[in-house]
Formats: structure tokens, C-alpha cells, sequence
């Protein structure tokens, strides 16, 4: 973290960010979104116990296998929000973005109703392919599209398969870790010494006396010793094992002596000391990591059944990204292909290497009809310019936009959508490599959470050490990284700027109107920080 060390701590004001809050030009002006709700009070880092958490309920109290697997379904609509309507299917070229139901028998709590317009860029909600580029008028509250994303996910039905175990790390318990057996499953020897049965002195047994995994099971007489090794099974009878240093042998008598008092029972670690056969090991919902695959075969399992990781394609657009050497001649590299796989990847999904497509309107067309990934994750393309393709192409397939701009800055550009029934969600991410994060945690991290049925991390909050300036409507996420008891907000927190999150283990949730220094704010923390679950490598 050299980096951050040289980051300027004291009277910072960060910029609201260049280009954030203007439409590009021969676009109508954005209209005021409505203010998000300021964010609830949540505990201090790490181990947050109060505070709400805008997420489902805590996965590992939901038992997946009891329902089969097959039948988990969004909460109810609130019976006094507008029923979505429906496409008309004699009119191929209608386009409902803000459709909300998943399929028949589920909803979408708080998905905008169908024909409600989103704001950001001057571009549309509801429009036709003929007229993309008519006005949004409100886009939806930061934490409100986080909240619809995770739900999203966990409405499409999860699956499940039964993974060896050196194929199991990462994924989702879908059936919970029950003790095949008692650990340990015999009495054992905890440390390496002698096993003596009833009061002292002892005679001392001939023999190289037992051993981890064989050795004599026959019982030990009252007032007899013998040699032990850490892990052996105890003979019966014994009272108590005396660890080497504690006890001398006395060799022309042949009688062992105790240094200390002898309690009956020390170092011995009893049949069913850690569990009993039957017992709850490990939740539905558990993240596989290596304590728990060596628990699990310490308990006897060979394979466990677990949901598969989330699968993902990333399609980069624009026509002036280079993916070698020195931006030249108005071209730029490609910042966000590099990055969103691993980070994808420390997410806990499976991720083929980028496509990039440029700026074609028909080769992202055929990308996202043939694609079988549970998420497809757009770079660029978002807005309204003359080669933003991602609006109209989602409007010729018929898919369901269900969030169209988030009032976060930066990021707002950012689109959520479903593009078949049961098919792949499509998170639309901005261009600006910054902009992009934004939609990364704003709408992807939910809804991969929900689709691998992984829990939430508990929400907590931290206060910012300067003084961070707001945006007047608007939710901002600002690259921060943690000193002593504080957040430090970081310099170079432009939408196109990446120095700031390079340097940062997380993101400070900033509400309208800034804060003064001091002041609580909500923290998510970067897949690499210290708080976040364990993954795979975190990386591959």
C-alpha cells in the first residue's frame, strides 16, 4: 500500500468528477432525480450485529435442499404497486424496459412499474427502437437497485450438483455438512507421553507401546503404564494419559512416576468431543473454503453437494480500444476487460476471458442471444451517444430493462435487465473505467450473490477522516482506504479515473449533500479486503 501512503490525508474536498453530472451534447438535459433515502444506521467494522441490511435473509437458515432446489421464488409484490404490463406481441418493436415479472408465480418487490421512466444521460425508459433517445425522467435509488438486483438472483431457481472435494472450494453449500460419524470417533491419546490406568506409581508395560493408527487395543490394569503417541487410540481402561515431560521412568524398578497431580481424564480427548454423529456441521449457504473441506472429510464426506458458481461473459464495446501498447491517435486501452475478470472471479463466479465487439450493433445483438451465462456484463454503450447500441439491441431482442440509471455518481448510466424468461440478467455497465465499479458493486455483486445463494456481508460503518463533498441528488462512491479507526477518502475519484480504487480497500457511501468530517458513513468493503468472504485464490 505505498501508494496510498502518499495520498494527501487532511482538508481533501473531492470533486464531484468531471463530466458527471452534464449530457452529452445534442442531448436533452437530465432531469433532477428524486433523493435517495440517507443510509441507515449500521454497525462499526468488523463484526457488525445491528443495522439493516438491504440484502435476503441470511442464506444459511434457508434449507435450498428442503425445497428441492427447484421452487425459490421472489417475495410478494405489495398488492398496491402497479401490476407491469405486458409486451404486445403484435408489436415486435415495443419496448417495456421497466417490466417486472420474473415469470408466472413470482415478482420483483420494488422493480419500477412498466412505462415508468429512468434518468440518467437524456435517455429513455420507455421508448421504441425508432426513438431511443427520449427522456428519462427519475432513476432509482442506489440502494434500491442494489436491493432489486440481489433479488433478481435469488429468483431464478438454483441448482445444484455434487462436487468431489477437490472440486468443491468456492462454491455454495446447497445441502448442509451432518456428522457421518463422532469426532473423534474413539477415545485418543492428545498428547505424546504414557497411558496409565488408576493411581501411581505404574508398572510399565514392555513394548513400543501405541501409535497413531495401530497398536493394541486390549484394556490397561489398574496401576500399569504404557507409552503413547499423540492421535493413538487409548486402551480401555485407561484414566488418564501423562505427558512425557510431566512423568520420569525409573528403569531398575521399572515404575513410572508422576511430577505432578494426575487428574483423571487429562489429555485425552473423548469419543464425540467435537461432535456427535447426526450433528449440523455446516449450514446450507456455507462457503466451501479449506477448513471447511477439511472438516467435511474429517466427518467422512468424499463429495459435497454444493450450488455452481455463477457463470459469466463479459462483452467489452467501443471501437477506440486498444488491448496493447500506447493510447495513440484517439485511442485508448481497454482498462476494463483486465479488470473486471479477476474481479469477477474473487466474486465467486466462472468467467470467460472478454469478447471485445466495438462499436456493432448486430455482433452485440447475436453476443447476447447466444450466450448461455447466468450474467452478462456490458462495458460502454449505456448512454445515448450515436454508437450506444446497448438500448436499442435490448429493445429488438425483447428483454425487460428493470433498471435504467441508478442516481449514483459516478455510474449512472448503469442498466439492469432480463433478457428472456429464465434466461441471462444483463448488468449494463458505463464506459468510464470508475463509472464502471460503481455498476460492478452497485448491481452485479448483488445479483451474483443471489444467483450462487451466498450471504451478505454484514453492513457496517466507519467515519471518513476529511471532509467529502456530495452530489446534490445523488448517492456517490468514493474510493476510500482504512487508517486506525477511520476511512481516508483517496484523491483521483473521477468517473474515468482508476489511481483512487487502485489504491483503496473500499468504498465510502457518501449521501446527497456530502459529509463533514467524522461523520458515519456505510463502507463496502473490495473483495480483496480483509472483511469480505474467502475466495478461491481470490483471484483465479
Amino acid at each position: 500500500m505505498a501508494l496510498v501512503g502518499r495520498q494527501p490525508q487532511a482538508g481533501h474536498r473531492p470533486p464531484v468528477g468531471p463530466g458527471e453530472t452534464s449530457p452529452k451534447p445534442n442531448s436533452p438535459p437530465a432531469a433532477t432525480p428524486t433523493p435517495p433515502a440517507t443510509p441507515s444506521s449500521a454497525p462499526t467494522r468488523p463484526n457488525a450485529s445491528a443495522g439493516p441490511n438491504l440484502s435476503s435473509p441470511n442464506l444459511s437458515s434457508r434449507n435450498l435442499s428442503s425445497r428441492n432446489l427447484s421452487s425459490r421464488n421472489l417475495s410478494s409484490r405489495n398488492p398496491s404497486a402497479p401490476n407491469p404490463s405486458s409486451r404486445n406481441p403484435s408489436s415486435p418493436t415495443s419496448y417495456s424496459p421497466a417490466s417486472t415479472s420474473p415469470r408466472p408465480g413470482a415478482s420483483i418487490p420494488g422493480a419500477p412499474p412498466s412505462g415508468s421512466s429512468r434518468s440518467h444521460e437524456g435517455s429513455s425508459a420507455g421508448r421504441s427502437v425508432s426513438s431511443p433517445h427520449a427522456h428519462r425522467a427519475e432513476a432509482t435509488a442506489w440502494a434500491a437497485a442494489r436491493a432489486l438486483a440481489e433479488r433478481l438472483g435469488r429468483a431464478t431457481p438454483p441448482t445444484a450438483h455434487r462436487l468431489p472435494l477437490d472440486r468443491a472450494l468456492g462454491h455454495v453449500l446447497a445441502e448442509a455438512v451432518v456428522a457421518l460419524t463422532d469426532l473423534p470417533s474413539f477415545d485418543t491419546s492428545a498428547m505424546d507421553g504414557w497411558a496409565v490406568a488408576g493411581p501411581g506409581p505404574w508398572a510399565v508395560r514392555e513394548g513400543e507401546g501405541l501409535l497413531a493408527g495401530r497398536g493394541s487395543t486390549e484394556p490397561l490394569p489398574d496401576g500399569q503404564a504404557l507409552r503413547i503417541a499423540t492421535g493413538a487410540r487409548l486402551p480401555a481402561d485407561a484414566t488418564a494419559v501423562i505427558r512425557t515431560e510431566h512423568a520420569h521412568f525409573d528403569e531398575a524398578k521399572g515404575l513410572l512416576h508422576a511430577d505432578r497431580e494426575v487428574v483423571p481424564g487429562q489429555d485425552i480427548r473423548p469419543r464425540g468431543q467435537e461432535c456427535r454423529s447426526g450433528d449440523e456441521l455446516l449450514p446450507v449457504g456455507t462457503v466451501v473454503t479449506p477448513p471447511v473441506l477439511g472438516l467435511a472429510a474429517a466427518a467422512g464426506y468424499d463429495a459435497l453437494v454444493a450450488v455452481p458458481r455463477p457463470r459469466v461473459d463479459v462483452f467489452v464495446l467501443g471501437d477506440e480500444l486498444l488491448t496493447a501498447g500506447l493510447p495513440h491517435d484517439g485511442l485508448i486501452r481497454d482498462a476494463l476487460g483486465p479488470m473486471l475478470v479477476p474481479w469477477l472471479r474473487a466474486l465467486g463466479a466462472e468467467v470467460a476471458e472478454p469478447r471485445r465487439l466495438g462499436d456493432d450493433a448486430e455482433g452485440l445483438r447475436q453476443a447476447l442471444i447466444s450466450s448461455d451465462a447466468d450474467l452478462i456484463l456490458t462495458t460502454g454503450g449505456t448512454a445515448a451517444g450515436p454508437v450506444d447500441h446497448v438500448h436499442p439491441v435490448l429493445a429488438e431482442i425483447g428483454a425487460d430493462l428493470l433498471v435504467d440509471g441508478v442516481a449514483v455518481r459516478p455510474g449512472h448510466p448503469m442498466l439492469l435487465a432480463r433478457l428472456t424468461e429464465g434466461g441471462p440478467c444483463l448488468v449494463g455497465l458505463p464506459g468510464n473505467p470508475l463509472a464502471a465499479v460503481s455498476g460492478l458493486l452497485t448491481l452485479a455483486e448483488p445479483l451474483l450473490r443471489g444467483i450462487a445463494c451466498r450471504t451478505a456481508q454484514d453492513p457496517y460503518r466507519a467515519p471518513v477522516h476529511d471532509e467529502v463533498q456530495g452530489h446534490p441528488h445523488d448517492t456517490r462512491l468514493i474510493p476510500v482506504v482504512h487508517r486506525d479507526d477511520s476511512v481516508v477518502p483517496l484523491h483521483y475519484n473521477g468517473p474515468a479515473m482508476l489511481r483512487g480504487i487502485a489504491a483503496a480497500d473500499g468504498l465510502a457511501v457518501v449521501p446527497p449533500g456530502g459529509v463533514r468530517s467524522g461523520t458515519e458513513v456505510e463502507i463496502l468493503d473490495l473483495p480483496w479486503a480483509s472483511a469480505s468472504p474467502w475466495t478461491e485464490g481470490c483471484f483465479t
